[in-house]
């Protein structure tokens, strides 16, 4: 199977995957970890994760007689561009600039799944980010890049801006041997990290990830997160800017991962007072749309809080008189934040009108807050 697997390498990157390897289709060994992960409830709200956990930790569960895992490796790396919106603005992960990378790699790794039945006569199920395995693991073992220290997969020579995707087929095909670990002394991630959420080294707290927070989780974002995440709207990139080895990362050769126009920096006003159409309309086919349209408009309020710009105070007043509870709240603690004459006003006149306790909580925190200033 030398001939093939060399011919699917060959394949994968015509395709425009910048990374190869092959691993064995054995049960996971951090399986045992992964079942810890989750009992410590380190994984938040992400119930998804916990409800498929036996077939994450064993490839049989998903295809029986699989016998080797394909991984793939894409480059997503772009410099930001030069211009930026004139208005205060909030900041959106790397790897959401362009067009949703599920559909950019999973339209890629089926052509490549297909190339492996008609080469190979045997099965082959293809994923990205989407079904119940443990991918980190995986590429590990077929030398995709080691595990960092903030838990993302790093490659010398490309450092961690990468996306991975995996095939499954009961073709056996030669294992690649994984690559060591070049992490060193290094805790620059650790330090880094504003809300303390990599608790040590290969240990990572969604419940504290401002990734998590602006995406995943739907509900209140905890007080004493809000400010430390400051202009991020959605995701964040914090631990891999400040990787050593990210600093020379090449840039990426699929056109569909450039930046989209006022993606990498979004106006944040507008974020903010965008209706649901808009919302649909802008960001249809963008790995954005996760996090949705009530979530932007709650980590817009947010990073509107962290500006210190008094000028955002009447749309986030606006937005305190909106029917989304979830809204009121953020705007509130915004209003707080910034502070003066008119926040305070809006916050006085919100407070005799709201009749959620959540709600009024936040409030009275706010005018709290801006009393004390």
């Amino acid at each position: 199977m030398s001939d093939l697997k060399e011919a699917l390498r060959r394949r994968s990157r015509a395709l425009g995957f910048d990374l190869f390897g092959v691993t064995q289709a054995t049960p996971a060994s951090t399986g045992e970890f992964f079942h810890e992960w989750l009992g410590a409830g380190y994984h938040g709200e992400m119930e998804y994760l916990a409800r498929r956990e036996r077939e994450r930790a064993d490839p049989q569960q998903l295809l029986p007689g699989a016998r080797s895992i394909i991984c793939v490796g894409m480059n997503y790396f772009a410099e930001e561009p030069e211009t930026v919106p004139s208005g205060p603005a909030g900041r959106v992960a790397r790897y959401a600039w362009g067009e949703d990378y599920h559909r950019v790699m999973g339209k890629k790794l089926k052509e490549l799944a297909g190339f492996v039945r008609e080469s190979g006569d045997g099965g082959a199920r293809a994923y990205v980010d989407t079904g119940p395995v443990l991918e980190r693991e995986y590429a590990a073992r077929a030398g995709i890049g080691w595990f960092g220290k903030n838990t993302n997969l790093i490659r010398e020579g490309l450092g961690s801006w990468f996306l991975i995707g995996e095939i499954l087929t009961d073709v056996e095909l030669e294992a690649d041997d994984p690559v060591p670990d070049r992490c060193g002394t290094c805790v620059r991630c650790i330090e880094a990290c504003p809300t303390g959420a990599i608790l040590e080294p290969y240990l990572l707290d969604s419940n504290a990830c401002i990734s998590y927070l602006t995406i995943e989780y739907r509900g209140v974002i905890p007080r004493e997160y809000r400010e430390p995440t400051g202009d991020w709207v959605f995701g964040c990139d914090i631990c891999q800017d400040v990787c050593p080895w990210n600093r020379k990362a090449p840039e990426t050769e699929e056109d569909a991962f450039r930046p989209r126009d006022g993606v990498p920096r979004a106006e944040l006003i507008g974020l903010l007072e965008m209706t649901e159409d808009e919302w649909r309309n802008r960001f249809r086919q963008s790995a954005i749309k996760r996090a949705g349209w009530r979530g932007m408009r709650r980590n817009a309020a947010v990073a509107l809080g962290n500006t210190n710009d008094r000028a955002c105070v009447p749309a986030l007043a606006a937005t305190i008189e909106g029917d989304d509870p979830i809204l009121r709240a953020h705007a509130a603690w915004a209003l707080g934040r910034l502070g003066g004459e008119e926040a305070a006003r809006a916050l006085a006149g919100a407070l005799e009108r709201e009749d959620d306790s959540m709600v009024r909580g936040e409030i009275e925190a706010a005018l709290g807050t801006e009393a004390a200033k």
